[in-house]
């Protein structure tokens, strides 16, 4: 019966006359909230007052959201450029997480020198609450039925001792797919594990967030060469470039700040 049940949803979860409210944003909306209600509780337990986090996301979600659809829009131009109207209907599908993340990147920044804030400071608190939203949110694409791998057999899913109403999901044209949308997930899961065991080691200031930068990419520059929608560069899959950018610069700030920082600030400082 829950099966049957999840194989009737529909990606609208309900209509307000002309508007439909997609699952897909809906699901969204609470990977926000729910990084923001532990970013609150954390940045709280670090003597921070409730109204920064705040205002930080008052301007970063928004610039972030612009960013994201920015950056697949300029991807998929061909296809935009013949259908310029569909440019803002976001509620389809269509925003990048590295165009997200490049978009709260900057915006942090910005935000942190403006109030007189260690950005590395800010940065490592909320680490296990960015990577928490990426969990959530990679769900909106279950509903949406995207951000699937190359063909598989039904078998295949079956293996992976998944529930038929997920299997289900995958079968997209008559044809299963990888659920690289759920390999993600999971990845980000550990990922937020780690974050949290990592926070008892007590490390130098920016690396609990550079760690998740490069944890993060890791996981996605495998998962992205499973997928059927990459966004391209001639034949590179830009996922796959930023994935191996952040990677590299994430490294190379740790070894840097390592050397030429002798007295270094400390997460819990």
């Amino acid at each position: 019966m829950f099966d049957s049940i999840l194989l009737a949803i529909d990606p609208v979860a309900l209509k307000l006359g002309p508007i439909s409210v997609r699952w897909y944003g809906v699901i969204i909306a609470t990977g926000i909230v729910i990084a923001y209600i532990v970013g609150q509780r954390e940045m709280r337990k670090r003597g921070f007052n409730e109204d920064f986090l705040t205002d930080l996301l008052i301007w970063a979600v928004p610039i972030s959201i612009i960013c994201a659809r920015i950056y697949y829009v300029i991807f998929e131009w061909p296809y935009y450029a013949s259908h310029p109207d569909q440019i803002i209907q976001i509620w389809h599908g269509g925003i990048a997480i590295h165009g997200a993340l490049i978009g709260a990147f900057i915006t942090a920044i910005i935000f942190t020198r403006k109030r007189g804030v260690s950005f590395w400071k800010v940065a490592d608190i909320l680490a296990p609450s960015l990577i928490i939203g990426q969990i959530v949110g990679r769900w909106g694409n279950f509903m949406n039925q995207e951000a699937y791998g190359g063909v598989v057999s039904r078998s295949f899913l079956e293996s992976l001792h998944l529930p038929n109403w997920l299997i289900e999901q995958m079968n997209v044209n008559g044809f299963y797919h990888h659920p690289t949308f759920l390999y993600e997930s999971l990845w980000n899961l550990v990922g937020l594990v780690l974050l949290l065991l990592l926070r008892k080691v007590n490390l130098r200031r920016g690396e609990i967030f550079l760690t998740y930068i490069m944890w993060y990419s890791f996981g996605r520059f495998f998962i992205e060469g499973m997928r059927t929608d990459s966004l391209l560069i001639g034949n590179l899959r830009m996922a796959q470039i930023v994935s191996l950018i952040g990677l590299i610069v994430g490294a190379i700030l740790i070894i840097y700040r390592r050397v030429t920082i002798k007295k270094p600030v400390r997460y819990k400082d």
